[in-house]
């Protein structure tokens, strides 16, 4: 962590180039300076790569299933630790048709939880189940197996936990729960490209796993992407006939499918990436570890890495009382703070017949009020990391209503202080 502590020794933190925030346009409007995820970055490093890779499938004709497909579900396959990768052309795609192949459908339950992108809980009811929602647990964000054993009945089929933010959930305990109930378990894997459990990659942990390749995921595409990844022989050639109109020879349909292929543009570009993926992780990993040093003295929760886990950092996900405020506060001065996710489940519009019990999930209500995601990509420098927690503890302090700055090692300081008369 020397370096993030170095951006601090050295004043780096007035924003991109020496730039000093806010920054304006003519017309007063905020410029952003520090973006959440900084893809123009990324594609100018691999510009040269990236655009070789599509010209080939341009001279070659092959856009859909041609040769950068297979080639990518094996490479990709052989990266999660897992025997088939199928493409798909979304992660809602890849949820959807991989609980269709499980034989989930109409008066079936899921099990997922409420503090997940819409996503998950669509697939459930695109197959005619009924989404059970529960609540996460506080330290992982991911599923609480003990809740999942409240919720099971005898119209329970499978359980989706979703690896929030690029931390795995607890799975020993799922697949205990799953195997002692006859369930199945569908990873909702769509942030945890490259994420561990016990040494093993999320992908192949469950009976199938879901990815999306959306651009800003820690592997993403120029596009909607997405893809299942499993073991299961049968399962997987399934999924190859349905996300194709349900055919592998053509006119001929052997079970109602789907029109989801991923196209080899696509593949192609993730090709590419996928050589730089655990690369950018371990520099995920590096940056998050930089925030933690410049935020551990605040009032913030910062994210917890289990130890058995190795968390990818698809989001660097904080919790603060005056969340709102904060955030305001960032984008006033060209940081681009978010919140995933600002609603649960149970509290969309589309989901209000959820039958969600008041008070059931005291985590999800507690948390979706407080977090926020701060930048974190791995093209952001450890310069703008810097910049980003000095703009964050100092709107902190203003929160509080005190006249503080920092001093160069990240404490606060009352601006009346000089180094002469500072309190030991």
């Amino acid at each position: 962590m020397e370096r993030g502590s170095a951006a601090l020794r050295q004043g780096n933190l007035c924003g991109p180039r020496g730039l000093s925030l806010p920054i304006q346009d003519k017309n007063g409007a905020t410029i952003v300076t520090i973006p959440l995820v900084n893809l123009a970055r990324q594609h100018e490093q691999l510009g040269d790569q990236i655009r070789c890779a599509i010209s080939g499938v341009i001279e070659r004709g092959d856009f859909i299933l041609g040769r950068e497909v297979t080639a990518f579900e094996g490479e990709f396959a052989a990266y999660c630790g897992a025997k088939h990768c199928i493409g798909v052309g979304s992660g809602l795609d890849a949820l959807t048709i991989a609980l269709k192949g499980l034989g989930v459908g109409p008066g079936d339950e899921v099990i997922t939880q409420a503090n997940t992108f819409v996503a998950t809980a669509l697939a459930v009811l695109h197959v005619g189940a009924k989404p059970v929602l529960v609540d996460h647990e506080l330290l992982s964000f991911g599923i609480d197996p003990a809740k999942v054993i409240d919720a099971i009945t005898p119209r329970t089929k499978a359980i989706i936990p979703v690896h929030l933010y690029g931390q795995a959930c607890e799975m020993d305990a799922l697949r205990d729960i799953a195997d002692r109930h006859g369930l199945r378990i569908i990873e909702d894997a769509c942030q945890a490209h490259g994420a561990t459990y016990k040494g093993k990659r999320c992908g192949s942990l469950g009976d199938a796993a879901a990815f999306s390749f959306y651009p800003g995921k820690n592997l993403g595409a120029l596009g909607d992407a997405g893809a299942i990844v499993t073991d299961n022989d049968e399962l997987a050639s399934w999924i190859r006939s349905a996300r194709n109109y349900g055919s592998t020879i053509k006119y001929e349909h052997t079970v109602r499918g789907f029109n989801s292929r991923l196209d080899s543009v696509q593949a192609a570009v993730l090709r590419v990436k996928l050589q730089h993926l655990d690369r950018w992780n371990l520099v995920r990993r590096r940056l998050a570890g930089t925030y933690r040093e410049l935020l551990q003295n605040f009032d913030v929760e910062l994210p917890v890495e289990l130890p058995d886990r190795e968390h990818v950092y698809h989001l660097f996900v904080i919790q603060a009382a005056n969340r709102d405020r904060l955030l305001t506060t960032l984008r006033e001065r060209g940081i681009d703070a978010g919140i995933h996710y600002p609603k649960p489940i149970h509290r969309q519009v589309a989901f209000a017949d959820a039958s969600v019990d008041v008070g059931s999930l005291p985590n999800t209500e507690s948390t979706c009020g407080r977090i926020f995601s701060l930048p974190l990509c791995p093209n952001l420098t450890e310069d703008e990391v810097g910049t980003v927690a000095r703009e964050l503890t100092g709107a902190m302090l203003s929160c509080r209503g005190k006249r503080e700055t920092l001093t160069p090692h990240g404490q606060p300081r009352r601006l009346h202080e000089t180094a002469a008369t500072k309190r030991p």
